[in-house]
């Protein structure tokens, strides 16, 4: 048994060993586009029920989005945890200018209050997005995320097909930079404070 702890350990303090090592190194993680996807301007509505547009909206100086749905089993709940935790790794100064934006791809269940609370148990600070699935395709697709209704699951329910990329929206309302999905919470933190840096 003894072993086994010894074990673990050891594998544990390598893999966090690893993370660091590749986060303070100057490798990049993200995907810099060759040509920048631009905001659109359509409005969608955030949970308190304000307009929202990720071109007019958005006020710091990057603003990382995600689309997702809150019924979602794997992707979408690992994405916003790994990305509450990179905001807990930035300092004061980078996370002053950082905004995480989560967009619905399954607006019929996620409404305001579902999204609000499901991200509350991230980071209270994340804003969430809502609007007609229509209109959330087209601001999606603009930026080059695919979203479709997937397959009828045994419950009744069913699954959203969504793009699981994390973008990088900047200043000037465009996206440069894009995040796959397995990004780690410390290349995130390491990538943020190159592109504000």
């Amino acid at each position: 048994m003894r072993r086994w702890s010894v074990l673990l350990l050891a594998l544990l303090l390598s893999a966090a060993l690893a993370a660091c090592s590749k986060s303070s190194a100057d490798t990049f993680a993200g995907a810099v586009l060759h040509t920048p996807y631009h905001a659109p301007s359509t409005q969608l509505t955030d949970t308190d029920g304000r307009p929202y547009s990720l071109a007019s909206s958005t006020d710091k100086r990057l603003t990382l989005v995600f689309f997702g749905y809150t019924h979602c089993p794997d992707e979408c709940p690992t994405t916003m945890a790994t990305l509450a935790s990179a905001m807990l790794q930035l300092d004061d100064a980078d996370r002053s200018n950082v905004q995480v934006v989560f967009v619905t791809t399954d607006p019929a269940r996620d409404t305001g209050p579902v999204i609000r609370r499901w991200l509350d148990h991230f980071d209270p600070h994340f804003v969430g997005v809502t609007g007609p699935l229509p209109t959330i395709r087209t601001v999606a697709e603009g930026v080059g995320v695919p979203i479709a209704k997937g397959r009828r699951l045994p419950s009744g329910g069913y699954d959203v097909t969504h793009g699981t990329q994390v973008l990088g929206l900047d200043g000037k309302n465009q996206v440069p930079v894009v995040w796959t999905l397995g990004t780690t919470a410390p290349e995130f933190a390491h990538d943020i404070h190159q592109l504000l840096s």
